[in-house]
Order: C-alpha cells, then structure tokens, then sequence
C-alpha cells in the first residue's frame, strides 16, 4: 500500500534528532529509509546535503563533528543504506573512533522478517560496526526511537567522543508510534579532582624538564583558552599531538611545535630528555610517539601525568604516575586558575618556541636544489595571502606534511585532518567546513593518489554552492608508499606510478574555476586569482616525485644511503 503520510516512526525518528538540535545531515538515500527522507523533506529545520558515495558522507559527518567540538560539541549525522552503503561508510566510523570525534551514523536495514536469512544487502551491523565505534545498535521498537536517538548523542559526545552506530529495520520506520522526542542532552561536566591538581602542580613544581603534549579527547575552545594562559604563565613547553595543531595558538610564545611524521628533530629531542610529560587530551597513540618510542609505554627516568576525558584510557598503554579524569575544558580552567602555579618558572617554553620558528620557516632555495613547484614557498605564499583562521583540509600522504610544518593554525577549529592516515578524507570534510563556517575561507589540500578517492565530492560541494579552495599536489605517485619503498627496496619500484586526469579540466567540469601551475611563480598568480573568485576553485599542482616530502627526503638521496 502506497504511503500517503509520513509514517509515525520516520517522523518521530526526523523530531528526535531536531531535538537533539541536529541541524545537518549528510547522505546518499537509499531505499531502505525512504520513510526519513519523506519526513526529512517535510521539515526545514534540518539541511539535507546529498552527496555521492557513502565514504564522503561518512568524512563529512565526522569533520562536522569535528567542527562542532569547538562549540555545541553535537556529533555530525550522516545516513546511508544497508549493504554496500553502511560498507563504505565504514571507513568514516573508523576516522571518528581513532579521532575520537562525535558522529552517528544511521544505517538503513533489511525488514525484521527478512533477518538471518542473508535477505538482500544483509549486514549484521552491530556485529560489523562494533569493533571500530563506542556503540552499534539495532532500533526494534518504533516506541523505542526516543530512547536511542538520545542515548546516541550521549554516548557519541560523553567521555572519549566518538561514533555510534543505529541500524534501522525498514519495516520499523513504518510502524505506528504515540512516543515523544526525549529532551536535548548535553555532555557531561568533569571537573578535576582537586586533591590530584595538587599533586600535578607538586610534581611540575619538582620536573626540571616537563614537557605537555596536547589535544584530542574533548578538546575545545575553551581548553585552548585555558591551557594556553596556564603554560603561558608557567612557560612550559606546549607540544602538539599528531594533526592536533590548532589545539594551540601557533603564537603563543610556549608553542613547541608537532609530534607525528616528520617533527621538528629539536622537538624529540626535548621530549625524549623531559622529566615529566602531562598528557592533555593526547592518547599518546602510533603516530603521535612515532611508534611509542618518543614517549615509551614505560618511559623509565620519566614521569607521566595523563589527563583524560575517559578513564578506559588512563592506564591503558602507559603506565601513569598521575591520572586525571576530567573534561577538557574544566581541568584547563582549573590550572589557569590555580593559585600555587604563580611560583613555577620555566624558561623552557620560549626556548622551544624558537626551536619551532626556525623549523617552521621556509628558506629560499640554492640553485643546485631548486625545484620548479617549491611547496615550502608555496604554503608561505599561502600564508601570507589567506586569512589567519583559514580551515585547512587533508587526508593522508607526504603532502600534507608540508602543511603541517609551514602552515600556522591560527583559527579554532582550523585543522582538519585524519589521525588515522585515511586517504580521502581532504574533499568531504572541506564540503562540511564550507558548509558549517561560510564566513571563513575553506582550503582543501590533497595529493593526487587522495583527490581520486573522494574527489567526486566536488559535485556535491558544486551542488550546495560551496566556496571552497582545493589544492591538488600531483606527482603521478602514491608518495609516501614510493617513500617507503625507496627506503626498503632501493629502485625497485612496483604499484605506485598513477596515471592522471587533468585535474584542472576535470574541476571545470563541475562548474569550478581552476588552474594549473608547475612553477612556484605559476602558483604564486594561480593563488591571486583564486581569491579574486568565489565557490568552487582548484588549483593543480604538479611536482617532480623525486621531491618527497617536507623533511627533505628525495628518492636520490634514499637510494644513496642503501648504495
């Protein structure tokens, strides 16, 4: 029988996320959810950006997220149909569970009857979904709507943030329902226990050497308010987690630098020689102790005070000499505010700053090293040329590299990047900052192997008139896997040459300006003129793949270390 109405459940479900005060979603309809679609056109309080593949509408919910940590701190919400879709949306939960950013994702599923019988696109999803998110459930019950619609927000935004997972059984959606929206839930407060602030402010009054590394869990606005005003007064060196660089302002006059790939060598260096490292947000994961062995598990000669949103993580992998349960920002305006800190100085903090300065600053090239793209100067010129909270956008590869070195991330929030190293994510998450911040400029930075995996996203960005810059960094390889490579089979190279679209065409094809430079002073008028323009701008970059990443590795200079 045809539907001539929303059915109850739909519809409850679309004033249960209004609620919750969503007023986003991103998707690619299926027909699995057809009821909330109906019921989604029927409102206007809540914008519906139809994408075209689910991993970009996964991306994009998880940058929302992201994006609102800053502030409301409400999860991204993305839908996407059963099967194929809730398969490629995958790779989105994953990013938010290791980013440790708020997101749900809805999954439209096989009729309760159709169940255990492997019926069409069947996926058994809280069993697929549960080893990558905080919680993945089915929705039996139309009555039940309000109740776990609720428990999402409250699960995906309390202690760790992270990504939950409903599946929802097409024929539920059609179900008769006199339920009511639960009212709007909010993270949880977690103030610091002063008896353990305390001890922290005891145990840094007694380090000769500490170290903080920051950002990740909860981290906010008002966390890098606070802690940055606390260092400050202390001088303490203030470190980075991996693609956690806007977790301070880069000219605070304490700012160290960023730990992951390719840091500032000065930076380890302190790190490995403090006495005392204060974890703030950071999980101290892979990528941000280069394998734990900047900061070791058991880091002999050196204490630790880790402080957390979720106590599953204190203790975890490292053993703790101090662990603090407590909500990014409340903990940070406690040690702004502490009293007995006025006493401890350190000089170390405008020391490491320096150290960062230097290495953060592009030098001119020689003649004998000169490339004709020099990316280093190009994100100077970039620099001087974009405002100062421009939000900049990446997946993964050696290009971002030169970002995370050069760039200064000024804004809050203004980075948008993967701690997990997912390719693709630069395009999506660019669409939501445009989409969520119109008033700032939105840069998308991709190397060309990343653009392929997400770039027809363009079409949704064109779509929903989103302005936006994307930058496309092309060296006809997967860089970094050639990088490695080079490392471990010098010359030997297999499966990571790539053949490319004129990336410049394909942008004009969706109605983009765009351009192509091959040269820094092509780039340098490329730039200009792209600010002249507004929506959708690209320009291509194309460099030699011998200049490997920002570190300075060349694929000569590695074959000459194994020669």
């Amino acid at each position: 029988m045809r539907e001539t109405t929303t059915p109850d459940a739909a519809r409850l479900l679309v004033d249960c996320l209004k609620e919750q005060g969503c007023d986003r979603i991103f998707t690619v309809p299926g027909e699995s959810f057809l009821q909330v679609l109906d019921g989604l056109e029927q409102q206007s309080e809540i914008d519906v950006v139809t994408c075209r593949q689910e991993g970009g509408v996964a991306f994009m919910a998880c940058a929302d997220g992201a994006l609102n940590a800053g502030g409301s701190g409400k999860p991204g919400v993305a839908f996407v149909t059963r099967g194929p879709g809730a398969t490629n949306a995958s790779i989105g939960v994953h990013v938010a569970h290791q980013d440790s950013q708020p997101m749900i994702l809805f999954v439209g599923d096989v009729a309760r009857d159709m169940r255990e019988r492997e019926g069409f696109q069947e996926v058994d999803f809280p069993a697929f979904f549960g080893p990558i998110c905080k919680w993945a459930a089915r929705i039996e019950s139309a009555d039940r709507i309000p109740e776990f619609v609720a428990r999402a927000y409250s699960v995906a935004m309390s202690g760790r943030p992270g990504p939950v997972v409903l599946a929802l059984p097409e024929d539920m959606l059609s179900d008769a329902t006199s339920a009511a929206p639960r009212p709007e839930v909010s993270r949880p407060a977690q103030a610091p226990c002063p008896d353990a602030m305390q001890a922290m402010m005891a145990m840094i009054g007694d380090a000769a050497s500490p170290v903080a590394i920051i950002g990740g869990a909860g981290w906010n606005a008002k966390a890098r308010e606070h802690f940055q005003l606390f260092a400050e007064r202390i001088g303490l060196p203030v470190a980075t987690a991996f693609r956690r660089q806007d977790a301070i302002s880069p000219s605070s006059s304490v700012y160290a630098g960023n730990l992951g790939y390719g840091p500032n060598p000065a930076l380890i260096e302190r790190v490995k020689n403090a006495d005392l490292i204060i974890a703030v947000g950071a999980r101290l994961g892979e990528a941000t102790t280069d394998g734990y062995t900047v900061v070791t598990p058991d880091h002999p000669g050196q204490q630790l005070i880790h402080i957390h949103p979720d106590p599953d993580e204190l203790g975890r992998v490292y053993r703790t000499d101090l662990a603090l349960c407590s909500d990014m920002a409340e903990f940070a305006e406690s040690a702004a505010l502490w009293d007995d800190s006025a006493v401890i100085s350190f000089d170390a903090g405008s020391e490491a700053h320096a150290e960062w300065e230097a290495w953060a600053t592009a030098t001119p090239q020689s003649s004998d090293n000169a490339y004709p793209l020099d990316l280093a100067t190009c994100v100077t010129f970039m620099r001087d040329s974009l405002p100062a909270d421009t939000i900049i956008c990446n997946g993964a590869g050696n290009f971002a590299g030169w970002w995370h070195r050069y760039w200064r991330y000024a804004g809050y929030p203004s980075q948008l990047a993967p701690t997990c190293g997912a390719m693709g994510y630069g395009v999506p998450a660019a669409v939501a900052a445009a989409l969520r911040h119109p008033e700032r400029t939105v840069v998308a930075v991709a190397g060309d192997g990343d653009f392929m995996m997400n770039g027809q996203e363009l079409a949704t960005a064109a779509q929903h008139g989103c302005n936006m810059m994307v930058i496309v960094v092309d060296n006809g390889a997967y860089g970094t896997i050639r990088m490695h490579q080079e490392r471990e089979f010098p010359g030997r190279v297999s499966a990571t040459k790539l053949s490319n679209p004129d990336f410049a065409a394909l942008a004009a094809s969706y109605g983009a300006w765009s351009a192509r430079a091959e040269t820094t002073e092509q780039f340098r008028d490329a730039l200009g003129e792209a600010k002249g323009h507004t929506g959708l701008r690209l320009i291509h970059c194309v460099i030699d793949v011998e200049q490997l990443a920002a570190s300075g590795a060349t694929i000569s200079g590695l074959r000459a270390k194994e020669a």
